[in-house]
């Protein structure tokens, strides 16, 4: 068993700005503790500073058991790190070290084999084996067999961008469950994980022994696995944190109490500071007079100065508020036509019409093929005219496929990537990206693209480049720029993903007056509720619709 205390964390900003103030709180032994906030609010950072990653400007961090961290990246890895690669990251410190030597060891014996390397080499592997890397390389195939279903020397070569962001979720969280550290910090391990594996997520959060520190946004995952809620709460001088002891169902309620004290309490130190000043006045006036009232006036000066000293109590913490005002237009009756469409070694064949106005949740395990049907239609479809071609300057990856998909009459898509993967914005200021534009979106003054980002909760974030914000808010800045893009069909893929529960309420909002057709794929439980149709990606590989969503459709069979 393991704990984590958090000690009077403080950090700020390159800028100067304090991010965190006085952050305490502890995750006792065994306890799930879920940490909860608005995007941006720090949450990152913190599990940063305690995972080693970033150095506090004041306070410190204690815990026991070793600590065993999934990172925010996971899910999203696009670069050419294996399989093997990917579970060393999460591993013990011992047994990466004891693999990097073991690597450079083979490597030199590829390029010269005289006596000094052969020892070299024999004393990698000997140490190898003496930090129990025998004994993870087995764990891994356990875990490679649960998540993948194939054993670890099958896909240890195999580069982590072939997997699906759930493979990949789910791989790391059977390798952190399975292992020795006591402790574990999970950023949102929920994303990218369909419904059987949040399920599944949720059985294993409750079964473990293991001490839990977790960021997520799933209310449903939330309420079924979370002790306590650590909440990072906003504020004008560094965002601090309130503690509620108990699960998430009773948690709105008491911060709503909470929130009526800190505004019970505010209301009657204003009567008090009133008072005493009023008081003051008034033996300030008198004492003119007689001077017998000095020393009560000094006592009244006194006595404020000692109240003011003190401070008032507490301030309300500041709640974000997210508004997304997507326009669309009238398009075609038929938005979206796809007849006898396969896509190329997922699915079999199917058809579909999706009429103009409809939302259409699309449902299935990771790895059906959903997110290539999504690119398929933001590509414009099969034939795409000049019309269809997709707003924004994202590359749209081409999709294999046989059969036909095709968009109406005024349909211009716009692509939601579950990945955020947008090179073509990296490396650029938010405030640069709305003030220059693009083919389909006109540009515009500072003044007004710094409005358009207050609306999302980004105006402190115009000068930060897209690449440095956190998921939630390159999430919203994405629908920001659906919003003035123009487009007539919305291809959202996982959008609630990164976004804290304020903003995907805004989102589902933006959606209901949006004036076009919305086809989604998620794995939000709460999100597909208000859907008029549902596209499920079949287990067996066919493509059917439902009236309610289907959640228990398994991994898709086919040769790994």
């Amino acid at each position: 068993m393991g704990h984590v205390d958090v000690a009077g964390i403080g950090f700020e900003l390159p800028d100067g700005r304090v991010l965190l103030d006085d952050i305490t709180f502890r995750v006792g032994d065994g306890a799930k503790v879920a940490l909860v906030g608005a995007n941006g609010s720090g949450k990152t950072t913190l599990t940063k500073i305690i995972a080693g990653d970033l150095k506090p400007h004041s306070g410190s961090i204690a815990r026991s058991g070793g600590l065993g961290v999934m990172r925010q990246f996971v899910g999203s890895v696009r670069d050419t790190s294996t399989v093997r690669d990917l579970l060393l990251s999460v591993a013990p410190e011992a047994i990466r070290t004891a693999a990097a030597k073991l690597d450079a060891a083979e490597l030199k014996m590829m390029e010269a084999d005289d006596e000094k390397t052969q020892l070299r080499y024999a004393q990698a592997v000997s140490d190898w084996g003496e930090v129990g890397g025998y004994d993870a390389e087995v764990l891994w195939d356990v875990c490679t067999s649960a998540a993948l279903g194939v054993p670890f020397e099958r896909c240890r070569w195999r580069e982590v961008k072939t997997l699906s962001g759930g493979e990949q979720k789910r791989l790391v969280l059977e390798a952190l469950l399975r292992g020795p550290d006591e402790v574990l910090m999970l950023d949102e391990p929920d994303n990218y994980l369909d419904v059987p594996g949040k399920r599944w997520l949720e059985e294993q959060l409750n079964a473990t022994s293991k001490t839990v520190l977790y960021i997520s946004h799933d209310r449903e995952l939330l309420a079924n696995t979370a002790t306590r809620i650590v909440t990072v709460e906003l504020g004008a001088a560094g965002n601090t944190i309130w503690t509620h002891g108990g699960g998430f169902k009773t948690y709105h309620e008491a911060r709503k109490h909470r929130f009526e004290r800190l505004e019970e309490l505010r209301r009657r130190w204003d009567e008090e500071h009133a008072k005493l000043k009023a008081l003051v006045l008034m033996y300030k006036q008198k004492a003119a007079y007689n001077d017998g009232l000095a020393s009560r006036y000094k006592a009244a000066q006194t006595r404020l100065a000692k109240f003011e000293q003190a401070g008032p109590p507490q301030a309300i913490p500041r709640e974000q508020k997210v508004s997304m005002r997507l326009t669309g237009g009238r398009t075609g009756k038929r938005a979206v036509v796809c007849t006898g469409l396969e896509l190329t070694g997922l699915m079999k064949p199917f058809d579909l019409e999706v009429w103009y106005g409809e939302r259409v949740a699309v449902l299935g395990s990771n790895g059906s093929g959903k997110s290539h049907f999504l690119r398929l239609l933001a590509n414009g479809g099969s034939d795409p005219d000049i019309e269809h071609q997709p707003v924004g300057e994202v590359e749209i990856p081409s999709v294999a496929h046989t059969g036909m998909a095709k968009l109406g009459a005024r349909v211009r898509p716009g692509w939601f990537a579950q990945t955020h993967e947008h090179p073509e914005l990296a490396g650029r200021t938010l405030l640069e990206i709305l003030h220059r534009g693009d083919e389909h979106r006109d540009g515009m003054g500072r003044e007004l693209a710094s409005r358009k980002l207050d609306r999302y909760e980004l105006a402190h974030a115009a000068e930060q480049s897209f690449d440095s914000l956190s998921g939630g808010q390159q999430a919203r800045f994405q629908i920001l720029l659906l919003e003035l893009s123009g487009a007539t069909l919305l291809l959202l893929d996982e959008p609630t993903d990164n976004l804290d529960v304020e903003s995907a309420e805004a989102l589902e909002e933006g959606l209901d007056s949006f004036d076009g057709t919305v086809l989604a794929v998620t794995h939000d439980r709460w999100f597909a509720r208000d859907f008029d149709r549902y596209l499920v990606f079949g287990s067996d590989g066919s493509v059917y619709e439902s009236t309610e969503p289907v959640w228990d459709e398994g991994r898709v069979e086919r040769a790994r």
